[in-house]
């Protein structure tokens, strides 16, 4: 019974929130509450919800702080000369967007954090997106798959947990991987040609110059209306959406009309202090790679010490920090709405009865084929689930039943990773909470848009792990 419901209230979940039926936030909190009561359980919601607030409040901590340091380079110009590097690139071209979209997505994933991807992503692409009126689900489903393939960086999370559950040593899941994990990163390169050629065809190409210099005008911009087809434009209406964090007004662009790029006037930019940010942000980088402090403590000092440097008067450390506070409180509500999700979940044993479940179907004679289980498995489970359920709940079993059959731990370890293309579009990953709320996109826009084509990149590096013999 509890599998059922569990399944059931996953189901509902998505189907509320892609129907639009329910904001996110709601969702995650009123459905497995419901539940929580149809299980029988409803006098120990609060202890679940506890549970799961605990587990999840250095993340939100994190998310918080990150968002005001990024916000703040951001506001101070650390990031203009990518910015304008990418816009000379990409020259006006849906095309030549798309494919940066994935381009710049996957560099800035190298630090291992999806939050920080999709801040700086955003904040680089938004303005060009919004005025081209190219759809912004492609950029925001773009920027998921390629942070989705990379998530699997041994610093990323998922392959060092695998690592941690068999006790096996990292880099012998991932190195055999990269072949297998270049051939996802190829594909989500050639989806987003694709994307981008339907994008070019939709919308035509201008010049950059053209894009810069067009007289000051009134739109209508429907954010995350699909692939194109409702982001149609009205003239006489204002603009609809704000900044992302950090956001200004970009030469041309009449002030205030919600269209948000690069202003080389604006008030906060600190080019006396460029080198100091960047040195700053490369050591919080290396900071985080290294794990010399917990990545929550490292973004709350660096944010401190950004605020406090560029802007030393109080009034001014105010105003930024309420600049990005709409950010802030988007994305750490909706981390603490999704606590009471897994809270839910976990407390009651439905994640461990449907984990059972699932293993407990899998044919006899799939057993030498264990891998290739495992990896279809990963898919959805890691989708529907915290990796921490995933990779310490159910890989071991998985992996016990592979080595029956004569299926190597490491193999099945390799195999547990390929469904992060479509993890980092999880309801319980709260960086995809930072991504399309930048982005200004409904979440089950956002859903409906990339699960397919994430799904799919998942597939692909199945099936070239498969072909490479790694697994």
């Amino acid at each position: 019974m509890l599998t059922i419901l569990g399944f059931a209230m996953i189901a509902t979940f998505l189907v509320l929130i892609m129907l639009k039926k329910m904001s996110p936030i709601a969702a995650l909190v009123l459905i497995p509450a419901l539940f929580c009561v149809v299980v029988g359980k409803g006098a120990h919601l609060g202890d679940y919800v506890i549970d799961g607030v605990t587990s999840l409040a250095p993340t939100a901590a994190m998310l918080m702080f990150a968002i005001v340091y990024f916000g703040v380079m951001i506001d101070v110009g650390l990031f203009d000369p990518v910015v304008k590097g990418i816009l000379r690139f990409c020259k006006a071209d849906p095309l030549r967007i798309v494919v940066g979209t994935a381009v710049l997505a996957a560099i800035v994933s190298l630090d291992g954090d999806g939050s920080t991807t999709f801040m700086i992503t955003v904040s680089a692409m938004y303005p060009l997106y919004k005025r081209l009126k190219m759809s912004l689900v492609v950029m925001t489903g773009v920027a998921a798959m390629a942070n989705g393939v990379m998530n699997t960086l041994p610093w990323g999370g998922p392959t060092a947990r695998a690592a941690t559950a068999l006790k096996l040593d990292a880099s012998d899941i991932f190195v055999p991987m990269i072949p297998a994990l270049a051939m996802g990163l190829l594909f989500v390169f050639v989806l987003a040609y694709v994307l981008g050629r339907r994008e070019r065809k939709r919308l035509g190409v201008l010049t950059l110059d053209e894009v810069l210099v067009e007289e000051p005008r009134t739109e209508t911009v429907l954010v995350g209306a699909g692939t194109g087809a409702g982001a149609g434009t009205g003239k006489g209406a204002r603009s609809a959406g704000g900044s992302g964090a950090g956001g200004v007004d970009l030469p041309g662009e009449p002030e205030g009309d919600g269209f948000q790029g690069l202003d080389p006037h604006r008030e906060t930019l600190r080019p006396g202090l460029y080198w100091f940010n960047a040195l700053l942000t490369v050591a919080l980088l290396t900071a985080m790679i290294m794990e010399w402090l917990p990545i929550p403590v490292l973004f709350l000092l660096g944010a401190a010490l950004a605020l406090t440097v560029n802007f030393p008067q109080m009034p001014a450390q105010r105003a930024r920090i309420a600049a990005h506070a709409e950010n802030v409180l988007n994305v750490s509500g909706m981390v603490f709405a999704a606590a009471v999700f897994t809270g839910v979940l976990q407390g009651t044993g439905m994640v461990d009865h449907m984990a059972e479940w699932l293993v407990g179907n899998i044919p006899d004679g799939m057993g030498p084929h264990m891998a290739l289980v495992t990896g279809l498995l990963s898919i959805p489970l890691t989708y529907f689930m915290s990796n921490d359920g995933f990779y310490f709940g159910i890989l071991p079993v998985l992996a016990e039943a592979g080595q029956a059959h004569g299926v190597s731990a490491v193999e099945i370890a390799r195999a547990s990773i390929v469904g992060q293309p479509l993890h980092m579009s999880s309801p319980l990953v709260p960086a995809a909470y930072v991504l399309v709320g930048m982005a200004k996109v409904e979440f089950g826009d956002h859903t409906r848009f990339v699960v397919k084509w994430a799904a799919l990149t998942s597939v692909v590096v199945l099936g070239a792990g498969i072909l490479f013999g790694t697994m």
